[in-house]
This record gives C-alpha cells, structure tokens and sequence, in this order.
C-alpha cells in the first residue's frame, strides 16, 4: 500500500504547485505527498492549511501596513485601498506588495460594496431577503423551499457585494480572503483589508467601505 513517505514527487511539480500557489517550497512537497502526486488535490489541501492558519492568526493586532492604488480604463476607475499586518517588515515584502496590487486591482473590477460580510447592515441583509422572498412566493413554492432559496439567495448577494467572498479575478477557484489567507501562511503575520474606496468617472456614486474594527477606532 502506498503512503506519503514513499510517493515519489518529481521536483518540477513541486515547482509548479510553488508558482501556482506561492506557497513554500518544503509547503508544497508535503502537501503533494499527502495528495499522492495529485496537482490539484495539493493546491486544495495548501488553501485549507491556509485558512486554518489565518484563523488562528486572525485576533492579532494588525497595526502596520500599507496603501495601495489601482488606475483602471485610461483613469476612468480609481481604486484606493489599505491592507494592515502586523509589522513594517512584511508591509516591505514583495509578497505583501503584490498582495495587495492584487487587491487594488480586483477591487476596480469586481466594483465589491462591503469589505466583508460583518459590515453588511441587518436592514440591508433584510432588505435583501424581502426581496428574495417575494420572488419565490410567486413561484407559488413551499415555505420550507423559499426558506431554502433565501439561503441561496443570500450567499450570492455576499459573493457578489462583499469583497472577501468575491472570485478573485485572476483565479476564480480562490476567494479574496483565500489569497489573503495564502499570504498569512506563507509571511507568518495576520493580513487583514482595513478600508477601500472606488471612484468612476461619471457615476452617480462612488464606494467607500471599511471593517467594523476600522469605524469604532474612528467613533
């Protein structure tokens, strides 16, 4: 019976799971013997260790930082935004500072309206589900059932208005807070999305939104 000690791993898939995933070297070797070679199964495993890590990691002050901007379409969109860690070293880092040129950037794209999903207001969140709920009961479906869509419902309108839950434009397979969780594991710091603002040439609108904790240091 095979097991992970004896998988054989070839150092070119090791490369390509590091390029794929920025994850360490030594990260990437363990996490494709524990998938027994299986490219994919490795990245997924590299993500979930990932995101454990971030949670652990997530109560830590995160003090230290940096802006970054985004000029989109000839200067019709203009993203700005801050990403907190918890030292001037890693805010330095070339993975911090592509972390958060990626951020910017996707921000211009995917136009998110809350930072997460904690800043989405209960009115709002209620709002939503009128709705929603309207919508299935013309349908004439069960209460049970429309409870169930209004779920579906919900999720959606996260992942398409809350900047953590969002696709990342560059890789639909990862959420923002999957990159950013990327980046926790491999810098050893808490990354945390304080506040972003976007602006568009000729809207009616622009967007300005931060995390819970960013508005009471400012109350």
């Amino acid at each position: 019976m095979t097991t992970e000690a004896t998988v054989k791993i070839d150092a070119k898939q090791v490369k390509e799971l590091r390029e794929k995933s920025g994850a360490p070297m030594g990260d990437c070797l363990k996490a494709l013997q524990e998938a027994k070679g299986e490219m994919e199964a490795a990245f997924v495993v590299l993500r979930k260790r990932g995101m454990a890590t971030a949670a652990k990691k997530a109560s830590r002050t995160t003090n230290e930082g940096a802006v970054g901007t985004y000029i989109h379409a000839g200067g019709k969109i203009g993203v700005l935004v801050e990403l907190d860690c918890e030292s001037d070293f890693v805010a330095r880092t070339d993975d911090f500072q592509e972390l958060l040129r990626d951020v910017a950037m996707h921000i211009a794209a995917a136009d998110p309206r809350f930072v997460g999903r904690d800043e989405v207001t209960a009115a709002h969140i209620e709002r939503e589900k009128d709705v929603y709920r309207a919508q299935a009961a013309a349908t004439g479906k069960p209460a049970a059932v429309i409870e169930k869509i209004l779920e579906g419902k919900l999720a959606k309108f996260y992942e398409e208005f809350c900047l953590l839950d969002q696709p990342f434009i560059k890789d639909q397979t990862q959420t923002i807070a999957q990159i950013v969780a990327a980046k926790v594991a491999k810098l050893g710091e808490n990354i945390t999305v304080r506040r972003f603002a976007r602006f568009k040439v000729g809207a009616a609108e622009w967007t300005v939104a931060q995390t819970k904790a960013a508005e009471a240091q400012q109350g």
